[in-house]
């Protein structure tokens, strides 16, 4: 897929939690073609102590609007200069890069299952099956209630369960301790989130023979596999999350062992 070098104009910062703030980019043409569980490598200027651009998980495409929505942690330097950015502004972004979920299939029963920023990327696969006819189902989980991203949004496109560690919302516990894992049965999950969690959801996969892809999230840098930096040991040899994936079948994962 051909990938751009792209001013997009900002729309509008919204912060939607103390910690997290979604930025909607827009441009004058029509935005380039984008697949769910790709990223964008955007530039951070006005940052003394970030000299490399940052990984952004593609969160929502709209094309009626033209707009590009990044959902960004505010976690660094970097970060928390993006979060300061005002309508009118401009980003510089490379896009799109990596490769994303495999489009389900008509009939098939897909869960996506996400927790803390790494939601991102499924509400776009989402938004997608939906435009093709295909509900899917979200399991979703935080530490507490107020955690929870953009819930009103992902119920617009499929069903909704979500755990909190704490039980303030949902079920209590992690999103493998969901009955929904024990009363229903999937074709497919993929999943997004920490890596403790994407490890629990390819052990449950495995377990009952579901077909199971995750979107890792090492650290990366050029976005285009030639620092080498956010290599992964998989069944092929290392290979670079940037380039290679960053979704990954679990199978190629040696992490599941």
């Amino acid at each position: 897929m051909k990938k751009y070098i792209l001013d997009l104009k900002v729309q509008q910062v919204e912060q939607i939690h103390q910690r997290y703030v979604l930025i909607k980019l827009t441009d004058e043409k029509p935005l380039p073609e984008m697949l769910p569980g790709q990223f964008v490598e955007v530039r951070v200027d006005g940052s003394t102590s970030t000299f490399l651009r940052r990984p952004i998980s593609i969160n929502f495409v709209d094309r009626d609007a033209n707009e590009l929505w990044l959902l960004v942690a505010t976690v660094g330097d970097g970060t928390r200069t993006l979060a300061k950015l005002q309508s009118g502004d401009t980003l510089n972004c490379v896009l799109p890069l990596g490769n994303g979920f495999t489009a389900a299939k008509a009939g098939e029963k897909v869960l996506l299952v996400g927790g803390g920023v790494g939601v991102a990327p499924l509400l776009y696969m989402g938004a997608e099956m939906k435009r093709q006819g295909i509900e899917p189902t979200f399991l979703l989980g935080a530490r507490t209630a107020n955690d929870l991203l953009m819930l009103p949004i992902f119920n617009r496109y499929g069903r909704v369960y979500v755990t909190t560690e704490d039980g303030s919302m949902g079920e209590k516990g992690f999103v493998t301790n969901h009955s929904l894992l024990s009363n229903e049965r999937f074709d497919r999950i993929s999943t997004c989130g920490p890596t403790p969690m994407m490890k629990a959801v390819a052990r449950y996969a495995r377990q009952n023979g579901i077909d199971c892809e995750a979107s890792l999230e090492n650290l990366m840098a050029c976005g285009l596999g030639a620092c080498l930096c956010c290599v992964e040991k998989t069944t092929e040899g290392n290979l670079c999350v940037c380039k290679d994936g960053p979704v990954f079948n679990i199978k190629k994962l040696l992490w599941q062992d």
